[in-house]
C-alpha cells in the first residue's frame, strides 16, 4: 500500500491538492484513504463531489487496550461508505478528532494506574472536565498515520499541517523513542523480581511496573508510527505557491526529508496566474510569479503546475482540474546511507549521508557512543551507527555537492583481527 503525505507552505493549497489526490486516484480504481484534520475540504469540494458522502465520523480508530499492548485496527472500521465511482474505485476520508483522542488515553492510562492514584488519595478526572493538552494534534496525527496502514486500501493520502510543523510531527517518534529507551531501558524490567531489594539498598522506591507496561505500549506505537514514515512506498508531496519564501522551502523540505531518509515524490506549483492576460495589473504578478517557478525548477528539476482557477475549488470538474500530478509517479530513491569501505586505499570506512543543499556553516557533527549527534541548519538528529562503525573512530567529515562523508578508522582494540 502507497501512502503519500501532503505539505506545505500554509496557505499555499496542500489541503484541496491532498483532496484532489484522493480523488483522482479514486476514479482511477482505486480504493482510497483520505486523512485530513481540515474540515474546509470535506465541507467544501469533497462531499459536492462524492455526492454528499464521506463525511468523516470525527474520531481516530480505536485501538483495544490490553495488558500486553494493543493490536491495530482496520483504519476503516469506523469510516462512512461513498457510493461507487468510476473505475470500480472508492474514497473515504477520516478526520482525526485530536480532543477525543487525548481524552480517550488519558482515561486509559488513568485507568491503568488506579491503584497507585488511590493510595495518594488522588481524586480521578471525569470526561466531560477534560481538555486536550498542548501536544495532543500531535499525537491524533500519527495515530492517524499509523492506522491509515492498517486500512483495507490501496492509498492513503495525508493532509499533514504546514511544512516546519510536518517535518517536527515526522520526527516525533523517532526522537520520543529514543527518551523513553534511555529513562526506563526494557531490559530493566527483567530485575523486577528483585525490585523489592532494590527498593530496600537504594532506599528508595523503584519504578513499578505498570509503568513498564505502560512505556513499552508507547514504544510499540511510535515504532508503528516511526515504520509506516520509514516505509519505502512512503513519500511526501511538496506543495508551494511561487514566491519569493518558496524555493528557501523546497531547500528546508528537501534537507528536513533527507535527514529522516525521506525523498518528495512530487513538487506541485499551486495556483499559477493565466500567463495570457491583458490586464496590466495580472500580467505584472504573471510575471513576477513566473520569475518564482523558473527558480523552483532550476532547484527541483521537475515542478507540476496547477492552474489558478479564480475562484476557492468546489466540485468535482475543480477537483480534476487541480489533479494533474499523475496517479504513477515514478518514485525517487529515498536519500542514501551507504558505507564505503577504502581500508585498503586509505585505511578508512567513509559513510555517506545525502544532505541535498546542505552548507558547510550550518554542519556539525559529534559522536557520542554508538550515535552521530547530526545538526544541520533548524534539524538535529541522533544516528545509530552502523556495526562496523561502532568499532572505529571518528578521523574526519567534508561535505561535497550534498553528500556528508564522514570518514572512520578502525580502533585496532576493537576491530576483529584477521589472519
Amino acid at each position: 500500500m502507497r501512502i503519500i503525505l501532503v505539505t506545505g507552505l500554509g496557505g499555499a493549497g496542500r489541503t484541496t491538492v491532498a483532496a484532489a489526490t484522493a480523488l483522482a486516484e479514486a476514479r482511477a480504481g482505486h480504493r482510497v484513504l483520505l486523512v485530513s484534520e481540515d474540515p474546509d475540504p470535506l465541507r467544501g469540494p469533497l462531499p459536492e463531489a462524492l455526492g454528499g458522502a464521506g463525511t468523516p465520523q470525527g474520531s481516530t480508530p480505536r485501538l483495544p487496550d490490553g495488558e500486553q499492548g494493543s493490536t491495530p485496527r482496520s483504519a476503516d472500521d469506523e469510516q462512512g461508505s461513498t457510493p461507487p465511482l468510476p473505475g470500480g474505485g472508492s474514497l473515504r476520508v477520516h478526520r482525526p478528532d485530536p480532543a477525543a483522542d487525548f481524552r480517550r488515553e488519558f482515561l486509559a492510562l488513568q485507568a491503568r494506574s488506579g491503584a497507585a492514584l488511590d493510595l495518594l488519595g488522588a481524586a480521578p478526572f471525569e470526561d466531560a472536565e477534560l481538555t486536550e493538552l498542548p501536544g495532543s494534534r500531535q499525537f491524533a496525527l500519527l495515530r492517524a498515520l499509523r492506522d491509515a496502514a492498517a486500512g483495507e486500501h490501496d492509498l492513503a493520502v495525508v493532509d499533514l499541517p504546514p511544512l516546519p510543523e510536518a517535518l517536527a510531527l515526522l520526527a516525533l517518534p523517532e526522537q520520543l523513542r529514543r527518551y523513553l529507551r534511555r529513562l526506563l531501558p526494557p531490559e530493566r524490567q527483567a530485575a523486577r523480581a528483585l525490585r523489592p531489594m532494590l527498593a530496600q539498598l537504594a532506599g528508595v522506591p523503584m519504578p513499578a511496573q505498570w509503568l513498564y507496561e505502560t512505556t513499552a505500549r508507547w514504544e510499540a506505537e511510535l515504532a508503528a508510527a516511526q515504520a509506516v514514515a520509514d516505509a519505502p512506498t512512503t513519500r511526501v508531496r511538496l506543495v508551494l505557491e511561487p514566491g519569493p519564501a518558496a524555493v528557501r522551502a523546497l531547500r528546508t523540505a528537501r534537507l528536513g526529508l533527507a535527514l529522516q531518509g525521506l525523498a518528495l515524490d512530487a513538487v506541485v506549483a499551486n495556483r499559477l496566474l493565466p500567463a495570457d492576460s491583458e490586464d496590466p495589473w495580472l500580467a505584472g504578478l504573471t510575471a513576477q510569479q513566473h520569475r518564482h517557478l523558473a527558480e523552483l525548477r532550476t532547484a527541483a528539476g521537475v515542478v507540476h503546475e496547477l492552474p489558478h482557477l479564480g475562484r476557492d475549488p468546489r466540485g468535482a470538474e475543480d477537483l480534476a482540474l487541480l489533479a494533474s500530478v499523475p496517479p504513477a509517479v515514478p518514485l525517487a530513491p529515498a536519500p542514501g546511507r551507504e558505507v564505503e569501505d577504502r581500508r585498503e586505499e586509505d585505511g578508512v570506512l567513509v559513510w555517506h549521508l545525502a544532505l541535498p543543499g546542505a552548507v558547510k556553516e550550518e554542519l556539525s557533527l559529534v559522536r557520542r557512543g554508538d550515535e552521530l549527534l547530526l545538526t544541520v541548519g533548524p534539524f538535529r538528529r541522533h544516528l545509530a551507527l552502523p556495526g562496523a562503525l561502532r568499532r572505529c573512530t571518528v578521523t574526519g567529515a567534508g561535505l561535497v555537492d550534498g553528500d556528508l562523508r564522514v570518514r572512520f578508522t578502525p580502533d585496532p582494540g576493537l576491530w576483529p583481527r584477521t589472519p
